[in-house]
């Protein structure tokens, strides 16, 4: 195994065509299909890089900014932005084309952190990464500051340390009836 790889070496990409056995109640791809589509590519991505089986540890927030049709051909693009020890962090594009009139939408990014493991399921160690350009960096480091955001995320609404009196103003912004029986 490399101690060191690029971006490139581990990238990956699929297309698929979407199916109406695709789709849900709407006619529209289902999003649950495209997310185990997701998963699936991120699997391949980190699996490329580390040489070994992966598993995935979490998944950051997902949006779907537009529907995906019946008919359109959808390629999903995975890359390494972030390593760590035993764990990397793989972005996902996923965009539609229009086969007919080969019009292109972007329709999700997302990003897959997946965790190396042998065959007794323990984590282990992968390659480092070598960052070639400013995008690698900046994804590198983006990776970093999102890690950090969901350590604070978490630790914010510890229920031990939640002060209810410090956020009721804030529910006042909202369509809630506050029934306190304390």
């Amino acid at each position: 195994m490399k101690k060191y790889k690029t971006n490139k070496e581990s990238r990956v990409t699929i297309s698929e065509l979407m199916l109406p056995s695709h789709s849900n109640f709407s006619g529209k791809i289902h999003g649950g299909y495209i997310l185990s589509l997701m998963d699936q590519i991120a699997f391949a991505c980190a699996s490329k890089h580390s040489e070994t089986y992966c598993v995935t540890a979490s998944v950051d927030k997902v949006d779907f900014l537009k529907p995906i049709e019946v008919g359109e051909l959808v390629t999903l693009k995975a890359s390494i932005n972030h390593v760590g020890t035993t764990s990397m962090v793989v972005g996902v594009r996923v965009e539609s084309e229009n086969i007919q009139t080969g019009k292109m939408k972007h329709c999700n990014s997302s990003y897959f952190t997946m965790v190396a493991k042998n065959d007794k399921g323990a984590s282990i160690p992968i390659p480092g990464l070598i960052l070639e350009n400013k995008t690698a960096i900046r994804r590198f480091v983006r990776s970093i500051i999102r890690k950090e955001d969901a350590k604070t995320r978490q630790t914010r609404f510890k229920e031990s340390e939640f002060e209810l009196e410090s956020h009721l103003e804030i529910l006042n912004e909202y369509d809630v009836k506050i029934n306190l029986n304390l």
